[in-house]
């Protein structure tokens, strides 16, 4: 048996340094989520200046796409400075099909450029409710890694439906979420491992070699934040990332149990 004695004061600097080592640990992972986050609405505000630059026939359009995205990079700031506070989010109606359509603006304007994007949308689906800059930050970051996985002579589908069965599954039970409205991001590069895929939305979990692991799982704790759901489904050739959202409550249109798509 040994039995180590050591000096109190040595002991706490030893748990002391401990904590800083946590702490420290902490910090990077924040500002690598921080610059991981900034990094996408920069590449559409700089894509948009160069096109700007080009003498684009459409300057007030990518004007407007700037002045957006600097609003949204600040507003992301100012949400991460209420992280440790426990801040909800600013909830609102929003529209998905609106927001789509602005990541595909954004995407097409930077890391998309050259891709096909496809949109296969359900015209009759209501507002969800949550908060625009967030359903967007989420959003843009799936379509990025779709078109990461991807080259450029394969599509990118997003897909909205109502999932009705969803709906009727959980209604009669008292405090489940109900999260009927879904957005598919579909793309057709090599797939994701069976061990990766079981951690996917873990941090720090990626198979890109410049990769952090953080975007997934703040995709992950945004959705969840909003009520909703989030899974994937993965191949060789065909990986599928899909969203539940809540509708509404403060009105919109009546959901069509058919499902009716329509081009962008």
């Amino acid at each position: 048996m040994i039995i180590a004695i050591q000096e109190r004061a040595l002991a706490e600097r030893l748990r002391g340094q401990q904590q800083f080592r946590g702490a420290a640990r902490s910090m990077t992972s924040l500002s690598a989520l921080l610059a991981h986050e900034i990094k996408n609405p920069l590449a559409g505000i700089r894509g948009a200046a160069e096109l700007l630059k080009s003498g684009h026939p459409d300057p007030n359009a990518l004007t407007g796409l700037i002045i957006s995205e600097t609003d949204r990079i600040a507003a992301l700031l100012t949400r991460m400075e209420s992280l440790a506070g426990g801040k909800d989010i600013d909830r609102s109606p929003v529209n998905i099909h609106e927001v789509i359509n602005h990541c595909i603006t954004l995407a097409q304007n930077s890391f998309g450029q050259g891709f096909e994007i496809v949109s296969l949308f359900d015209p009759s689906l209501p507002d969800t409710e949550g908060d625009r800059d967030l359903l967007i930050q989420s959003l843009l970051n799936l379509i990025k890694n779709a078109c990461e996985a991807s080259d450029k002579k394969h599509k990118i589908i997003i897909r909205t439906f109502y999932n009705l069965g969803v709906h009727f599954a959980v209604a009669r039970q008292a405090g489940q979420a109900v999260a009927p409205l879904v957005i598919e991001i579909e793309d057709h590069g090599n797939g994701i491992s069976p061990e990766l895929k079981e951690h996917i939305f873990d941090p720090f979990v990626t198979n890109k070699a410049q990769g952090t692991g953080l975007g997934l799982a703040l995709v992950a704790s945004t959705i969840a934040d909003h009520g909703g759901t989030i899974d994937v489904t993965s191949q060789k050739g065909k990986t599928v990332f899909r969203i539940g959202l809540p509708m509404s409550e403060r009105g919109g249109i009546t959901p069509s149990a058919d499902k009716e798509e329509g081009g962008v």
